[in-house]
């Protein structure tokens, strides 16, 4: 949201939140946030993280007048969290990392939704993967976006 001057006072609480709602939450706290003028630095949903988001903020009670009325949230937990702790869920990694060829993919979107394909190339540069339909009579190669795959089952290395 905004910047902090003097980072000193910025602490990190979790906010528990109904699970699949993290980021619809954290929209209405932003919205809230920005209309009341509250003193909120900043809101973090991870897609990995589920039942919770993080917010940055001066106190607790900072945190609790922001989700007070705020329809998924639940109640702030006691204690912070160190920044340290939710530093990873700042990296954004490209979808794609940790297929490698060979390995075996359902497309989950797409004109070839529910298909199986056999990954034959991975470029994490544009978040792409090469893959062949294995039940194609022909292996003509399918470049799709990351998100659109799902692993079925890793390439067996001899």
């Amino acid at each position: 949201m905004n910047g902090v001057d003097n980072m000193g006072e910025s602490r990190i609480f979790t906010v528990r939140v109904t699970v699949g709602q993290e980021e619809t939450t954290a929209k209405l706290i932003y919205s809230k946030v920005n209309t009341y003028n509250l003193p909120l630095y900043a809101i973090l949903a991870p897609s990995k993280v589920k039942g919770y988001i993080f917010v940055e903020a001066p106190s607790k009670s900072a945190v609790d007048e922001a989700i007070k009325g705020i329809k998924h949230a639940k109640g702030t937990l006691p204690g912070e969290v160190r920044f340290e702790e939710i530093e990873h869920f700042l990296e954004e990694k490209p979808a794609v990392s940790g297929f490698e060829p060979g390995d075996i993919v359902e497309l989950i979107s797409g004109p070839f939704k529910g298909e199986k394909a056999k990954v034959i190339r991975v470029d994490e540069a544009k978040d792409e993967i090469v893959v062949e339909l294995i039940g194609a009579i022909v292996p003509i190669p399918v470049t799709v976006r990351g998100e659109y795959v799902r692993l079925i089952s890793k390439h067996q290395k001899e």
